[in-house]
This record gives C-alpha cells, sequence and structure tokens, in this order.
C-alpha cells in the first residue's frame, strides 16, 4: 500500500483487537490517519514497535522534527493534537532538554518514596472497599471504576502533588478531556487548552501560597531558585504529565484487569488459588489490555527503514503499544487471549528505554494493592451487565471503561 492509502484509526477505540489485526494484515509499519486527518506511520507489531521507541534517531519533539508542524495552524481540527506535542514536558522532549526534565521529577518517583506510600495505598484501598460494600448491600449493583478504580489513583497522585481537595474534581475532568479523541474540534481543543492553564495554573498559585511537602512545592522551588532549570512553561506542562500519567492509566490499568478477570473465570479461579500470581496478572493486563493504546507522536530524525518499510524524515509515528501486544508472531497464536500464566513481563506497555514511564512502579503498587484485596473481599463478585455493554472512553489513546457496573455477590 501507498501513503496515499491511509487507514482511519477509530477515534473511539472501540474494537482495538480487530483494528490491530486489520492494520497487521497491511504489513509491519502502515501508513495511517488519526482524527481530524493527521497523517502518520503506525508500527504493528512488537519487534517494529520497540525498535522504533529504541531509535536514537526517532524524536519526540514536534518543534525541532515534525515537517508538519508549521501546518498546525493552518488545519483547525488538528488543534487537539497541539496539546499533546505542542506542550514542553518530558513526553515532548529530546535529548538534553529530555534529560533534564526528566532528572527534575525522578527524585519524586524513587523506589524508597513509592514504598514509603505503600500504607497510605493499603488504607484507602480498605476504605474504598468498605464504602463500595455499604452501596452495594442488599444485591444493589455499584460501579467499580467510579468507586475504586479512579479514586484510588486520583487521590494518591493528589496527595503526591498537594492538590488541594476543592481542584481536584477539576483536574480529573481536565485530563479525562484531554484522553478524549472522539471530538477533534477546535472548540474541544480550545476547551482543554484554557484548563491546563486555569486549572494547574490553580495549583501552582495555590503551592506557591502554601508550600508543603508535595512534587508540585518541589517543582516550584526548582523554578524560583534556578530559573534557568524549569520555566514556567515547562512547571505548567510537567504537571500536566505528572496528574494525567500519575492517576489515568492506574484507573485503567485496575478496571482492565477486574474486567478480564471478571470474564475469564479459569483465570480468575487460578488468580485467587494462588496458582498464578497478581503480578502476573498486572503484566498480562498490561500486555493485553494496556491503559495507553497509541500514544502521540514520534518523529523520524532522519530516513528511516524499519522492517522494511522507508520513514521519511520528519514523518510522525505513533506508538502502538496495543497493536505490539496482540502481536501473534511474538505472542503466539493465541496473543490477543488474556492469559496471565503466560508470562508477559517483556510487555511495552510503560515504554522502554529513556522515555520508560518513572511512575509504572507506583501504578504497580495501587494496582497490586488493589486487585487482590478486592477479589478477596467479594468472592463471589460478577459484571452486573453483558461484557459486550461495557462501554470504551471514547479515545483510541486511553483504554479503559466509561463505567463497571458489578455486584459484589453475598
Amino acid at each position: 500500500m501507498t501513503v496515499t492509502d491511509r487507514i482511519a484509526l477509530d477515534p473511539f477505540g472501540s474494537d482495538l483487537v480487530a483494528e490491530s489485526a486489520r492494520l497487521r494484515a497491511l504489513g509491519p509499519v502502515v501508513p495511517v490517519e488519526l482524527p481530524g486527518g493527521i497523517p502518520a506511520w503506525a508500527p504493528t507489531d512488537y519487534d517494529a514497535l520497540r525498535e522504533l521507541i529504541l531509535d536514537p534517531c526517532v524524536s519526540k519533539d514536534a518543534r525541532l522534527h515534525w515537517r508538519l508542524w508549521p501546518e498546525l495552524d493552518a488545519h483547525p481540527s488538528w488543534s487537539w493534537m497541539a496539546n499533546w506535542v505542542g506542550v514542553v514536558n518530558m513526553l515532548s522532549t529530546y535529548g538534553a532538554d529530555h534529560a533534564r526534565l526528566r532528572k527534575l521529577v525522578a527524585p519524586s518517583f524513587t523506589h524508597r518514596r513509592t514504598e514509603a506510600m505503600r500504607p497510605r495505598v493499603a488504607a484507602l484501598t480498605a476504605e474504598l472497599l468498605d464504602a463500595l460494600e455499604a452501596e452495594g448491600a442488599d444485591g444493589r449493583a455499584v460501579d467499580l471504576r467510579s468507586g475504586l478504580a479512579h479514586p484510588l489513583p486520583m487521590r494518591m497522585i493528589s496527595e503526591l502533588l498537594g492538590v488541594p481537595e476543592g481542584l481536584r474534581r477539576d483536574a480529573a475532568g481536565l485530563i479525562a478531556d484531554f484522553m478524549d479523541t472522539s471530538d477533534p474540534s477546535p472548540r474541544h481543543a480550545a476547551s482543554v487548552h484554557e484548563r491546563i492553564g486555569t486549572v494547574l495554573g490553580a495549583l501552582i498559585e495555590h503551592r506557591r501560597t502554601h508550600p508543603g511537602d508535595d512534587i508540585t512545592t518541589e517543582l516550584i522551588r526548582v523554578r524560583d531558585e534556578g530559573g534557568d532549570r524549569l520555566s514556567d512553561e515547562e512547571l505548567l506542562h510537567t504537571l500536566l504529565l505528572v496528574v494525567g500519567a500519575g492517576f489515568e492509566t492506574t484507573v485503567n490499568l485496575i478496571g482492565n484487569a477486574v474486567v478480564a478477570l471478571l470474564t475469564s473465570p479459569a483465570q480468575r479461579a487460578a488468580v485467587c488459588a494462588g496458582a498464578v500470581g497478581w503480578d502476573a496478572v498486572v503484566d498480562e493486563t498490561l500486555r493485553v489490555h494496556p491503559s495507553i493504546a497509541a500514544l502521540p507522536l514520534r518523529f523520524a530524525v532522519r530516513e528511516l527503514t524499519v522492517a522494511g518499510v522507508t520513514i521519511p524524515a520528519g514523518d510522525a509515528i505513533i506508538t502502538t503499544f496495543a497493536a505490539a501486544g496482540l502481536d501473534p508472531a511474538h505472542y503466539g497464536p493465541d496473543a490477543a487471549v488474556f492469559d496471565a500464566a503466560r508470562a508477559a513481563e517483556d510487555h511495552l506497555a510503560f515504554g522502554i528505554g529513556v522515555h520508560r514511564c518513572i511512575g509504572a512502579p507506583l501504578a504497580r503498587l495501587e494496582a497490586l494493592t488493589a486487585l487482590p484485596a478486592l477479589f478477596s473481599r467479594f468472592p463471589a463478585m460478577r459484571l452486573a451487565v453483558p461484557a459486550g455493554e461495557l462501554r470504551h472512553v471514547p479515545s483510541f489513546i486511553a483504554h479503559g471503561w466509561q463505567e463497571i457496573p458489578v455486584q459484589l455477590g453475598s
């Protein structure tokens, strides 16, 4: 196929398994069209994606390396992408700039600091499960997303960042709309852009006047005491990244694992009997149902040849975690089947190399606390609706469920 035959990705991400298979049948790296008509290349297999992620000649800096960056303003339907690649944080920088920003944030996510949060994660999980049990009394259905999968990581990242109670709902709403790719309209993009400034700007102002033992205060201190190290724009956009990556991905990790087990009775029985460990459940969930299905964007610094396909210099590349995790050449002919016993520790869902997610240990801690506690407390739990009626979040980027209605059982 030629680049004129680009395949339009579903902006709702409604059937990632089928879409990944359809793209893979066309080749290892396929020309695609993102919402709004943005052209890009999509790796469809594990090896191609891994090679591109690790290639030092693949950048994440649109300003430097995307040949269409100067045309962004000429395409109103592309404005949503500016909120992803036009920000300045670890996710959208390259080389020395990326290393500098990562060095400033990494101390907040050390193993020691993450481990220190374990008692708080356990206490909050127990509190949320108590509330769910009360709400689900007498067989009433409860929503596990709003009752556990969402509030646990949201409250933890809010405490880490020092987000005051009055801003948490606005912060959660901002991230939900940021991840929503079903509406590429300029109005939606402008609303998200405005709220990045107002919501996170309010957080910065609050912590300037009320400093505490939190990441926002630490980053403000870096900005104020060393102005050449972190600009105002970098501070704002770094907080956007930490809030989004620090809770939205874990919401989906917990929710996707719950649904996977509730729809796989044999897997659930093996896990609850101790024959399969919860670490394996988390890894298999991230492989088959990655919290981020596809991440925009990377850019070819020079002409690249990957799996026999030439990507011209300056072209955009979408990071296709969902497709890579479902690759039968890497994971076998049953790659689309959830099987925690397959030991999928090599999944790419947290990234690899210099851009590996620094919050991965915290996400694992939260999931490995919440999931066993949930299934131990409610061994008879079941979905309250047929699995086919569950609704995906409207995004080809985020991969999760809008609600997870369950009956907790007796």
